[in-house]
Order: structure tokens, then C-alpha cells, then sequence
């Protein structure tokens, strides 16, 4: 009987693309909610889908702007994502303009963005459909070669497009991290983009989950002292989120 609904679950979300718990239950009444979200949890551990706040979306959903490799990358972590992604969005006030990265945690802020008068300027094509589909932001997307691994654009011309617009925060995300190599990623291109947008913003906020601490990639482009803020999740080590508190860094 619970293998029969699982099956069920999965196939609804396939056809579906994304479900909140409350319309679940109304396919499953005599079901509890706390049951419907260990099913989640299952499906989600063999890749399936990807929980989201209140509900969960099929894998394929994502896969159909994404690509594997990206919706992979998304169903990874996703609790620390969702998590750092709603603290993130506590921060954003209207009316600002800001930059948001390509990366699958930024995926999950343009999820919870809400929709208001603010005006977002990306580099990620996943995150501008998303993006799109709220009435009241602005979305200005960068141009350039496309990266495929996590679906994102960058290009050395983005440099002359910076000269003429203006945000006050940049929001980005590292792939890997260390105190010594600090933030990095696997692209030339694509650090030297997120250099020039930490420079151009007022102030630099930084979300990184656990799981990336300790991992090195070829291309730094920030270290401690070029954030303002750090937006992680509950199982980032104490001692390593008070060196950045020591550099007066506001973690949250």
C-alpha cells in the first residue's frame, strides 16, 4: 500500500510538475501530512524529485529547463538550499536592485523572492524562468557562452554592461570553500564575472552551504574579506563561522 502511493506521488508530480502538501492531501485524505512528507523524502532520496517549501516539484519539471546535470545538482542538499534561500529572502527589501548568481541555491531564493517591486539582474537561466513567472520583478538577464553544468551565462563583455547599470547587492554562491583558497568555482569565465559583481554592488552576501567547506576548485573570486554577509545553514561548524564573525561579518 505505501510503495502503491509513492508511485502515485511520483507520477502526479510528473504530470503535475509541483505540488504543494495541501493538494496532496487532497489526492490522499486519509493520509496525515506528516506521512505524505516521509513519502517526499523518500521519492526525494532516489532523486525523483526536489522538495520545495510546502510541497515538492518533479525532477523532470526541472529537467525541462535545466538539463540533467543541473536538476542533479538541485536535488542536492536541498534542506540547507531551502533553508539558506529563505533567510536570504528575509533580507531583500523592495524596491532594491540587486545580482543573483546561476547557481541551484539561488535557484531556490528566486523561488522564495516575494513578489514585489524589486529588480534582479542574473546570470542564471534556470533562476530567470523562475524569476519570470512572479508579475512584479524585473529581470535583466546577462548575456554570454553558456555554461552548462549549472546553466548560467558569462562573458568577458560583461564588464562594459556593468559600467552602465546599478545594483546594491550582489547574492552569491561559492561551489567550494576554504579559508586558505576561499570562495571558488569551476569556471574562468565565470569568477571573473563574479568578480566584477562584488565590486560593482554595495555590499556582498555569500550563501554556502556545509557541504561545500573543505572542497577546492580551480578559480577563487572572493575571499573572507570581500563578503559582508555569510547566509549558511545550521550544520556550518562554530569555530569556522566565528573567524568570519572576527572579520566583522554578519552570519546568518
Amino acid at each position: 500500500m505505501k510503495r502503491r502511493r509513492i508511485d502515485q506521488i511520483a507520477e502526479l508530480l510528473d504530470k503535475r510538475g509541483k505540488l504543494s502538501l495541501d493538494q496532496l492531501s487532497e489526492f490522499f485524505p486519509d493520509v496525515s501530512q506528516m506521512t505524505l512528507r516521509r513519502d517526499l523524502l523518500i521519492l526525494e532520496q532516489q532523486e525523483k524529485i526536489i522538495r520545495v517549501r510546502g510541497g515538492a516539484m518533479s525532477v523532470k519539471e526541472v529537467q525541462k529547463v535545466s538539463g540533467e546535470a543541473y536538476a542533479k545538482k538541485t536535488a542536492s542538499n536541498t534542506d540547507a538550499k531551502i533553508e539558506i534561500a529563505q533567510k536570504a529572502a528575509s533580507l531583500i527589501d523592495e524596491n532594491c536592485s540587486l545580482f543573483l548568481d546561476g547557481g541551484t541555491t539561488a535557484m531556490y531564493l528566486a523561488k522564495e523572492l516575494p513578489d514585489c517591486n524589486i529588480h534582479v539582474f542574473t546570470n542564471g537561466l534556470a533562476v530567470a524562468v523562475e524569476l519570470a513567472k512572479k508579475k512584479n520583478i524585473d529581470v535583466t538577464m546577462f548575456g554570454g557562452q553558456v555554461l552548462k553544468d549549472n546553466l548560467s551565462t558569462a562573458s568577458p563583455a560583461a564588464k562594459a554592461y556593468f559600467d552602465n547599470t546599478n545594483f546594491e547587492l550582489a547574492i552569491m554562491s561559492a561551489s567550494a570553500f576554504t579559508p586558505e583558497n576561499g570562495f571558488s568555482c569551476g569556471s574562468q569565465i565565470e569568477a571573473d564575472l563574479l568578480k566584477q559583481t562584488r565590486k560593482k554592488a554595495k555590499a556582498t552576501y555569500m550563501m554556502l552551504d556545509s557541504s561545500k567547506i573543505g572542497k577546492i576548485m580551480p578559480y577563487t573570486f572572493a575571499r573572507m574579506e570581500d563578503i559582508d554577509v555569510l547566509i549558511t545553514d545550521d550544520d556550518f561548524p562554530e569555530e569556522l563561522k566565528q573567524s568570519f564573525v572576527k572579520q566583522n561579518i554578519v552570519v546568518m
